[in-house]
């Protein structure tokens, strides 16, 4: 092969690397909750902020779109999927299976540290709704569901989760502050961490399934209102920005003593 050859294969490899770090991190971002649905990508500000050139950017957006997690409009505007209240029913009852599965399925292999990991991940959720940080509670709670279902080393099963949650996970934006997640007695979360401390796996799975249920309750509620035009996606980011700003101040004022 000549230098010249050379030359563009290894230029081609470096790209395809930089394309799939892109991709990683901005699908990690999406199944994590750190951004809103409707959210509009400027490929210019997402690049250097993330160090590359546009082209590994705007491929790694087109990847995402083919995955449904990201919409394009009119060949040049991509912004995070908006899901409807029956796409988020039709993939709640899909996550029902897989994700009771993939419990069910990881807690015989789950060991006591792992447990000890889980609830920390818990606590750091709880402390998160209590302060107003919003998107670290998000995140919190991918990482505890997460952290439990790649426990069952089961990579197909994790990957079609993941490709569910990359659509589902900017929506969970929707919960704070209107639709936080309540529960009839105490936070399922607790339950799913004792069954997993007593190895039952037929009770984890159900209390992961009760977890998605009654945890969002409130979420459904309010999509149906959002769809008969009750409320505005608008409202519901100005709502959150503002709760945001008032637990930063307390937060300050309790620093300050």
């Amino acid at each position: 092969m000549s230098d010249a050859g050379g030359d563009i294969a290894v230029g081609r490899v470096l790209r395809d690397n930089l394309t799939e770090r892109v991709y990683r991190e901005l699908r990690s971002a999406l199944m994590e909750g750190r951004f809103w649905p409707g959210h509009r990508f400027k490929i210019r500000e997402l690049a250097a902020s993330l160090g590359v050139s546009e082209t590994p950017v705007r491929e790694a957006l087109m990847q995402l779109v083919r995955e449904k997690g990201l919409d394009m409009e009119a060949a040049r505007s991509i912004t995070v999927a908006e899901l409807s209240l029956a796409q988020y029913l039709e993939l709640r009852e899909i996550r029902l299976l897989l994700e009771g599965l993939a419990a069910e399925a990881a807690t015989p292999l789950i060991s006591d540290s792992q447990v000890s990991y889980l609830a920390a991940l818990h606590e750091q959720l709880i402390e998160a709704e209590e302060a107003g940080r919003w998107f670290d509670a998000v995140r919190a709670n991918w990482d505890f569901h997460y952290g439990l279902y790649k426990v069952a080393d089961r990579p197909e099963l994790l990957a079609i989760i993941e490709g569910i949650w990359l659509r589902n996970g900017p929506l969970v934006n929707y919960q704070y502050p209107n639709a936080r997640p309540t529960y009839p007695g105490r936070h399922r979360h607790l339950d799913i961490l004792d069954a997993l401390r007593a190895r039952d796996a037929a009770a984890v799975r159900e209390h992961v399934q009760n977890d998605m249920l009654e945890g969002g309750r409130l979420l459904v509620q309010l999509l149906g209102r959002l769809e008969a035009g009750e409320i505005t996606r608008e409202e519901l980011h100005r709502d959150a920005h503002a709760a945001r700003a008032d637990a930063a101040i307390a937060r300050r004022a309790r620093a300050r003593g």
